[in-house]
Order: C-alpha cells, then structure tokens, then sequence
C-alpha cells in the first residue's frame, strides 16, 4: 500500500535542519541526493519558475519520488508561475498526477492553485513560495492559516526580521530561505522587464535576465547619441545583483529559526549542483559538530563558477555593496570534464561519460559525497578497447585507468 506524504513523512527520519537543492533534470536530482541533499526541489513541463530548465514529465516525477523515498529523502514541485485565468486549464488533472506521483510538497504561490491543491490532494503539504513575498509574521500566519505547513520566506528579509517572524507565528509552521545562488534585482523575482524587453516573462518561468545586460544612457532629443556608464574598461552593469552566499554563516540562519536551508539553481549543471550541494552538506555538518567554519568550503563552491558573492538582506541592506556593476565572477579554477557511471572494475578500468577535454598524463581532481581527491590518468580506451590519448568528444563514453577505485557518480574536473 502506498503511504500518504505525511505518513511516509513520519517513517523517514527527518533531519533537524534540512539542506534542500534544486533539480532541473533527473541527473541534477541524482547528484543532488548522492552529494548530500536531504530533500530536492524541482518542476513539471509547466507552473514552475524555470521553462528552459529540462524539467520532468508526470512519469519523471513518479521516477524521482520514488528515487528519493527509496534513499530516505523527500521532493518537493513547484507550481509558483503567477497565474492568469487560461492556465487554471488542466491544472486539476495535474495536481491529481502529482499526488499520484507521491510528491511530498507542492510550492505554491497562488491563492487559487493553494485552493485548488487543497481540494483535489488535501493530503499533500503545501509550501509558499518566496514568490509571495512573505516579509512579516501577519503574512506568515495568514498562509497557515489557510493551511500552508511551510513558508518560504522572502529573500529581502534581514536575519533580525526573520527573529521576528519565527516568535510570532506557530511553531508548527516550518520557515525555510534561501541560502545560496542567483539573486533578483527585483523583489523576491517580481519584475517586468524581460516581458517588456523579450516578451519572454520571468513570472512564466522564461526570464531573459535583462538585470545582467550592459546599459548605456541617452539624452532626449539625441535619440542616436549613447553614453556608456563606465565602472570601468569593460561598462557597468548597473542592474546585475552579486549571488547570494551563506555557506559562512549557516548557524547564525538556523538560529534565527530557519530549518531549510534552500540552494537556488535548476537551471544550473548537475557539476554545478553537487559542487555546492557537497559544499554546504559539510558546512552544516560542521555546525552540528561544533567546528569552525572551513574556508576550503569557499574554494570548492567557487569551483563550479559563480558570480561574486553576497550575503544579501540577512544583515541589513546592503545597498551598492549587493550590486556587481562590473559583472565580476568568482575565479574559475577547474573545468568540469567527466563524469563515472560505473565502479572500477577488478582490472582498474573505469567507465566515464565525458564533459571536458583531458589527456592520458592529465592529472584531475575527483569531486565525490566523500571529499576531494586526485588521480593521474595513466590510460584512455573506448568500451571495445581502442586506446586514445585524449578525450576530446563531448558526452563520449570512454574508460580510463588510475591508480585508484572511482565510483558511480564521482565527478572528474581538471585545475585550468
């Protein structure tokens, strides 16, 4: 028989803090659970705030559910597009295949897609989105109320707001925030001006993050005359918001009462995801053991490219210092370059997929749930056992030799 969300919810043995990743493909929701995740995130082909992610079909849902349930973790779908009158079409249908599905969540922002959710899958928690700007704990009461068991609170909140908020609402509603990845220069993602510019909206999912482009300026009456706004050699970017970056300060969240920790990121790799997934699984780890901080942490996140960091609104507003005029990045280091999909075998061949070029001779860093490490590639061959001296060919399957046992989902990435 199968359980109901909240039943299956009572079986799992639910972490005191949960640290929840994105999911934009199903290799995404793998990496997600084998470097740490407790619980993962992600969409169907519609509702969501992610259309050029891959996303999952009704079946792929289904797949992940129970993937994640086999290994003692939870997902959770988003349904937070704003909504207009047409896409209310179908919706009833897929509420009814997600619980099918055994999804323990539904991420909502709507009023009528939590009414409809609550009417055709009563059983299924229910989470507000971040989308719905919750900022005081009037709001945060309200949406439990209506029977929200989880608020996701606005990303413009400051750490003594959020205090704030978890002494005056019930204990039993959970409060979750964002902990790491892009950042909006509009309020909690609420902005026009891809629709404006594209015609693709960021409400629908289809963002064309105009916020990033380089801006010049005009004068009226001098409409072919532009101006550029140096920062400096290379423009300013006067829209373009530093990416939110926590992994320092996880214990002060979690004890403003946060309990999910949120990494934002389904349009990202799955290299991307199990970097930074990893990252915090042993930052929080720390914490629950009493250790400092390990500045390693940041070399590793920084790993899998990231625009420069902030800390956002946790500790007040930070005004220009949020903002990255000159679109600077954090140092890439390493190239992702492989990935295995089968254990060593007895004779040390080990089968990879590959996502990066690197040679016979190329030493490279293994990326696994465990930790870091390196190997020396000492061969290269295909599956049928012609040698190579490289691997150039993009999401080719070869094998490599080294002096260690690689296994099923480590990730190999070479230093540049």
């Amino acid at each position: 028989m199968r359980l109901l969300p909240q039943q299956r919810r009572n079986r799992l043995k639910m972490a005191k803090i949960e640290l929840l990743a994105p999911a934009g493909s199903m290799e995404s929701l793998r990496a997600a659970d084998e470097f740490g995740a407790d619980a993962v995130y992600a969409a169907g082909k519609a509702y969501g705030l992610r259309a050029f992610a891959d996303n999952f079909t009704p079946d792929q849902i289904a797949q992940a559910a129970a993937f994640l349930h086999s290994r003692g973790k939870r997902l959770y779908i988003t349904m937070n597009a704003v909504f207009h009158p047409f896409d209310f079409d179908g919706l009833e249908k897929y509420i009814a295949c997600l619980a099918e599905a055994g999804v323990d969540a539904f991420i909502i922002t709507d009023p009528g897609v939590l009414a409809t959710a609550k009417r055709i899958a009563p059983q299924i928690p229910i989470h507000i989105s971040t989308q719905a700007n919750t900022s005081n704990a009037h709001s945060a009461r309200f949406w439990y109320e209506q029977g929200a068991s989880r608020v996701i609170l606005a990303r413009e909140l400051s750490l003594a707001e959020i205090y704030e908020i978890r002494a005056n609402t019930p204990k039993a509603l959970e409060l979750e925030a964002f902990v790491h990845g892009a950042m909006c220069i509009a309020y909690s993602g609420r902005c026009l001006l891809s629709s404006v510019f594209t015609g693709r909206s960021g409400n629908k999912g289809a963002c064309a993050q105009p916020c990033r482009w380089e801006y010049h300026l005009s004068e009226k009456g001098y409409p072919d005359e532009y101006f550029p706004a140096y920062s400096d050699d290379r423009g300013t970017y006067v829209l373009n918001s530093k990416d939110l970056c926590m992994i320092e300060h996880i214990k002060d969240i979690i004890d403003a009462g946060i309990i999910s920790l949120k990494i934002e990121g389904r349009m990202k790799s799955a290299y991307y995801v199990a970097c930074v997934t990893r990252a915090y699984r042993e930052a929080l780890n720390d914490v629950d053991a009493g250790k400092p901080f390990n500045p390693y942490l940041l070399e590793e996140i920084g790993k899998a490219g990231s625009r420069a960091y902030t800390t956002g609104f946790f500790y007040g507003n930070p005004r220009e210092q949020g903002q990255d005029i000159t679109r600077g990045k954090v140092e890439r280091t390493h190239d992702f370059v492989g990935v295995i999909k089968a254990d060593t075998d007895k004779e040390g061949w080990t089968l990879f997929e590959q996502r990066g070029k690197f040679c016979v001779g190329d030493t490279l860093e293994v990326l696994s749930p465990s930790g870091v490490s390196s190997i020396q590639v000492k061969e290269l061959r295909t599956p049928e056992g012609e040698a190579r001296d490289c691997a150039p060919h993009p999401k080719e399957m070869l094998e490599l030799l080294c002096e260690r046992k690689l296994l099923a989902s480590d990730m190999l990435r070479k230093k540049r």
